[in-house]
């Protein structure tokens, strides 16, 4: 067992973001992801089923070319898909991605 204080968790820019990952398993991994204002995600194809849980901020989130708009407190859970993100206050999420079999 492991506890994780997100709240208090750094995040490092897109650039390293393999840094983010604070828990990695063979059939998951799970990161941080914190965006400054007016900054966003470029479009990702992921092969694997992808969670997003707001800690602080908000965020829109497109999953294949259909925009969802996040807030504190609320989850994203999607199917393989290509995604991309854009916040305009700034935004600290968890993501964690699940392999499909």
């Amino acid at each position: 067992m492991k506890i994780f204080d997100l709240e208090s968790m750094g995040s490092y820019p897109y650039e390293e973001r393999d840094k983010n990952v604070f828990y990695k398993a063979k059939e998951f991994k799970t990161r941080i992801i914190e965006l400054s204002p007016d900054r966003d995600l470029p479009a990702c194809e992921m092969e694997s089923y992808v969670i997003f849980q707001v800690i602080h901020g908000a965020a829109d989130v497109t999953v294949n070319g259909e925009i969802a708009s996040l807030q504190k407190g609320q989850c994203l859970i999607t199917e393989p898909a290509t995604l991309s993100m854009k916040t305009k206050d700034g935004v600290k999420l968890m993501g964690i991605q699940i392999e499909k079999r």
